[in-house]
């Protein structure tokens, strides 16, 4: 390929690009199917849909839908273990299930020779589930629910969707209740209900199902009638409907929560996802909103500094849509101020409308994200659910190409008119002012009738077998060096056309001294703030014509710039990358607007329950000073005293050619890439100052006992559990047998640690053990979100799970073979991007492996031996090393440990 012109491609020519082909047919029982055929990987996607959500929940039982969801993952009549478990011995990838307003959704990715157990457990639940439905079952799952609310309930700013529905929407109106519903209703649930649910809903003419991957037609049309043509057809559903409200007049509505500076909302309810109008509002909020260039982050963030971050957004639903505004104000500012100048912009740009670059950019941002989505074949925006949601909302599964048109063909008076129409109605105004919440409202005990057996089976059906799949064919990685000495790596990747790279530097966070911590977040995140005599604007508008996504990033060992380009627009895409990340100019007006910015999100990240574990930890296990003792965004007094030679300086020694690798994964063949990479990055050159060198000194000395670290966090439902300690595990060793021996302790859904914490208690919504490699250091952390009435019996339960399983309780055959199975199985869905297989290139250079390790990867876990899996967890984890923070109410925790016999010492947000 020749180097393309700068200028962009043009978006109908892009969209001309996305396709999908596939087939559809139609079971006698009204199940529809779609099928695409991808044979890029030995891989199928299902996807199925159910034409069910929230919207459709009787009064009294909202959160019902998803409560029932939950239920469909714990057996049927002839899959009797819990599905979690059975698709994880699959090797099933990208797999959930989800509900939402409109539909509820179950979905996995499994090698091809697992695809019939697949469809046979599908069919399993979808026809023969109610003999596996006890009490029992439902009592633990709403416990698990509930869990899963007070999750999202502890965040800040938790509680704003409950108010704004029920201000947007009137009494009786479908959408006016969260789709997790209310404590009191999920205490209601009783097993009749939860049987009615399903009859009358769960029926095969009330579903779609895409196919998607190494599967043709005829394949599909035969398995589909083995496993589910004889499943009869179930009630007709219709679901509800309903009208778009206008409210009478404005509201405005004030909450108080645990955020770090008032948040200004602006909320309207619109038309939905099948409505005309709704492409025009989706381009009109990120106009507005959504884009890194939009008008709001252009003069409330860059010009006028009165916000820290802004955004708007287009929600669709079936029925109806929802356009909200966010602005976080800047601390220090009156938000009065903000609110109204908010108010004049809004007013402006109805009467006014979008420019035509405008609406070409953000209709670009559109196409080149659904391009990225459809590379995957399934999970949540792969080519299985686009066919699939095309089909339940719209009766067309080609309503994804009708959308990219109506995209394309926009004009900026249609946004215009479209977004002066709608959003010139009365507003829900919220203003989210840090502060106290009202007291939590929980959830009461409920009286169980559980029984510990279940009804016999209903009818008999045979568990197919599994049948072995091709093994993983991971790309063939090229290696050459660019004039300047630049080394790359690169594979190619055909299918899509996409180009996706990442610059990476030996620098991360673990290059900064003891008393410069955030320095160098603070330097990659403002590189794309202005570059090459370019300011932040004009580098935002220019990504956005492009189609391209940018970012900058740190972890504990790397600094990272990276592209993910529109090949058609790859010369101008990577031009514009060189620029940010050799040609940063450090203006000193956006180090300031920067500075504020992570000063802010440091705040917050000090009021959320992960956030506050997370920054405390690091420290606890390596020590103060050691280069792993903190996290990427640092310390926020550093921060405010960091100068622009600071920044200037570590850019200099750390992000340079001699420095840095640059990995590539593209649709082009490397001949046709090498003078394209070398014409843009060939000629830059490291300055005269010296390179960097990183000072690791000794790590945290090791503990007699475990030790519990008390953070105060008022008020909160749950209580955030996140232990970790330093392995002896050699980074760059062949760690196989310790790395699947950690996935059957508590890496997977299956696991023991969550099967005990979830499963078994109901205590959380998902507990779980894992080791985190960094390039000198492989620590083991374990992680528990939990009730706040459970939080010492929680970390007592961690505590003896990893005791046992390097004591008195090994790891079991069965658990090893499900954990390899699990680890082989997966490999050929976990690298079916380019993304996913630039993230493996990168591991392995960062470990030392060979280019093809993941081809190695079967032979190396098939060879293990439960000996030496035990063998490798009793030389690894030192239970008794292990740092435990728990982030909680204090004055419920405090008692509970102390009864417990722990002993806490007690920190305060650090």
């Amino acid at each position: 390929m020749a180097a393309s012109p700068d200028e962009p491609a043009p978006l109908s020519a892009l969209v001309q690009q996305v396709s999908v082909p596939h087939s559809k047919f139609t079971l006698d029982n009204g199940l529809t199917v779609l099928v695409n055929e991808d044979r890029k990987a030995p891989v199928v996607a299902f996807n199925i849909y159910y034409n069910v959500g929230s919207k459709d929940e009787p009064a009294g039982k909202t959160g019902f839908a998803h409560l029932f969801e939950h239920l469909m993952f714990y057996g049927s009549d002839n899959v009797r273990e819990g599905i979690m478990p059975y698709l994880e011995k699959l090797g099933a990838t990208d797999w959930n299930g989800t509900t939402w307003f409109d539909r509820t959704n179950y979905f996995q990715t499994v090698p091809k020779g697992a695809l019939e157990k697949v469809l046979f457990m599908e069919s399993d639940r979808m026809g023969y589930l109610l003999g596996a439905v006890d009490q029992k079952r439902l009592d633990m799952q709403r416990s698990v629910v509930q869990n899963e609310k007070r999750q999202g309930d502890n965040e800040p700013g938790g509680l704003v969707e409950y108010e704004l529905l029920e201000a947007l929407f009137p009494v009786g109106h479908p959408y006016r209740h969260s789709t997790i519903g209310s404590m009191a209703d999920l205490d209601a649930a009783s097993l009749a209900d939860v049987k009615q649910w399903f009859i009358e809903r769960y029926g095969p003419n009330n579903a779609v199902v895409a196919l998607s991957g190494d599967i043709t037609e005829a394949e599909a049309r035969t398995l589909m009638q083995k496993y589910f043509g004889a499943i009869p057809r179930g009630a007709v559903n219709n679901p509800a409907q309903a009208a778009v409200p206008t409210l009478a007049a404005p509201k405005n509505i004030v909450m108080k929560d645990k955020v770090a500076t008032v948040e200004l909302q602006r909320h309207w309810a619109t038309p939905g996802l099948l409505a005309p109008e709704f492409p025009a509002l989706d381009v009109g909020a990120a106009v507005l909103g959504g884009l890194k260039s939009s008008r709001l982050d252009r003069i409330l963030v860059r010009e006028e500094k009165l916000a820290v971050s802004v955004s708007a957004n287009a929600q669709p639903f079936h029925r109806v849509g929802m356009m909200e505004i966010n602005v976080k104000v800047k601390p220090g500012v009156d938000p009065a101020v903000v609110d109204k100048r908010l108010d004049e912009i809004v007013a402006d740009y109805l009467a006014n409308g979008p420019t035509a670059d405008e609406v070409k950019r953000a209709g670009t941002e559109f196409v080149g994200s659904k391009i990225r989505g459809l590379e995957k074949v399934g999970d949540r925006a792969g080519k299985a659910p686009t066919l699939a949601e095309g089909q339940l909302y719209a009766g067309d599964s080609d309503f994804y190409r009708k959308q990219l048109a109506a995209y394309a063909a926009l004009t900026p008076d249609q946004v215009r008119s479209t977004m002066s129409q709608w959003l010139s109605r009365p507003v829900v105004k919220i203003t989210l002012e840090p502060g106290e919440r009202p007291p939590y409202v929980e959830s009461k005990p409920v009286k169980s009738t559980a029984k510990a057996d279940v009804a016999t089976p209903s009818v008999k059906r045979a568990d197919p077998p599994f049948t072995a799949s091709p093994p993983l064919d991971f790309p063939t990685v090229e290696h050459a060096t660019l004039a300047n000495g630049l080394k790359v790596r690169y594979a190619q990747r055909a299918g899509t056309p996409l180009t996706s790279m990442v610059l990476s530097f030996d620098a991360g966070f673990s290059a900064e001294t003891a008393g410069q911590r955030g320095l160098q977040n603070m330097v990659m995140s403002l590189l794309d703030e202005g570059a090459a005599g370019m300011t932040a604007q004009q580098i935002a508008e220019k990504a956005e014509i492009l189609g391209a996504e940018i970012s900058t990033s740190g972890t504990p060992d790397r600094s990272r710039v990276s592209l993910s380009a529109l090949t058609p627009n790859l010369v101008p895409s990577l031009k514009l990358m060189s620029d940010i990340a050799t040609r940063p100019d450090f203006a000193p007006v956006e180090v300031e607007r920067v500075r504020t910015q992570i000063v802010t999100s440091i705040a917050q990240a000090k009021t959320s329950p992960s956030g506050i574990a997370s920054r405390a930890l690091p420290a606890l296990m390596y020590g103060e000073g050691h280069p792993y003792g903190s996290t990427a965004a640092g310390d926020d007094a550093a921060v405010a005293r960091f100068t622009r030679d600071d920044l200037l300086n570590f850019q200099q020694r750390w992000l340079r050619p001699d420095n840095a690798e640059l990995f590539v994964v593209s649709d082009l063949p490397f001949a046709e890439m090498k003078p394209i990479l070398e014409a843009q990055l060939g000629g830059w050159t490291a300055p005269a100052v010296a390179k960097g060198a990183k000072q690791f000194g000794a790590v945290a000395p090791r503990r007699s006992k475990p030790r519990i670290v008390l953070i105060d966090r008022p008020s909160s439902p749950q209580t955030f559990i996140l232990g970790g300690a330093i392995t002896p595990v050699d980074p760059r060793g062949e760690n196989s047998a310790f790395t699947a021996g950690v996935d059957l302790l508590g890496g997977r859904a299956g696991a023991r640690i969550n099967q005990d914490l979830r499963e078994t208690k109901g205590w959380s919504y998902g507990a779980f053990g894992y080791s985190s490699p960094n390039e000198r250091a492989v620590p083991f952390m374990v992680q528990a979100p939990v009730q706040a009435d459970r939080s010492a019996d929680s970390v007592l339960a961690l505590m003896k799970q990893v005791k046992d399983i390097v004591s008195t309780n090994p790891a079991k055959p069965e658990e090893l073979s499900t954990s390899v199975a699990s680890i082989v199985g997966e490999l050929p869905g976990s690298f079916e991007t380019g993304s996913s297989v630039l993230g493996a290139m990168q591991s392995n250079a960062l470990f030392g492996r060979p280019d093809d390790y993941q081809e190695r990867m079967a032979s190396l876990y098939g060879g293990l031996q439960l000996v030496g899996v035990n063998s490798a967890l009793r030389a690894s984890i030192d239970p008794n090393s292990i740092v435990y923070v728990v982030v909680g109410d204090a004055a419920k925790v405090r008692a509970q440990l102390a009864k417990a016999g722990l002993k806490a010492e007690e920190m305060a947000v650090r």
